[in-house]
């Protein structure tokens, strides 16, 4: 069994509450398609449907910075300072909604408008995506 450094830890603390947001933020889309479209049928349609569809497509850039985050994780060789801070901040860049915006930003900013459970997701996350040694 692999022992986790404090690096490894570090990016782990944020994949989780991260993985908590990506969730919330399916759940809310999946009860937005439905409303337009009818009951998604199974599991299998579902998960198609967040792979190829286009009303799902906003999700892949969070979808992808978590997986690249499990991808670092699983290596065999360190995670190094450098890696984790690229990865918080390029969470950090993504998770800035936006009114005017479009794609990602706009999408994201609707959601949390909309649902609750995002906005408290967004919290956890965000708290983690503070400066650890000053104010935001």
């Amino acid at each position: 069994m692999k022992v986790k450094t404090t690096i490894q830890q570090q990016l782990q603390e944020l994949r989780d509450p991260l993985l908590n947001l990506h969730k919330a933020l399916v759940d809310a889309e999946r009860v937005g398609y439905e409303k337009t479209f009818g009951a998604i049928q199974s599991p299998n349609q579902f998960l198609q449907l967040l792979t190829h569809d286009p009303w799902f497509a906003w999700l892949r850039p969070l979808s992808q910075l978590i997986v690249a985050m499990d991808e670092a994780l699983a290596e065999k060789e360190p995670l190094t300072s450098a890696g984790v801070d690229a990865l918080v901040n390029q969470t950090r860049r993504l998770l800035v909604p936006s009114e005017s915006g479009e794609g990602f930003s706009r999408h994201y900013f609707d959601a949390l408008q909309s649902d609750p459970g995002v906005v408290l997701a967004h919290g956890e996350v965000t708290k983690l995506l503070r400066p650890r040694n000053g104010p935001v």
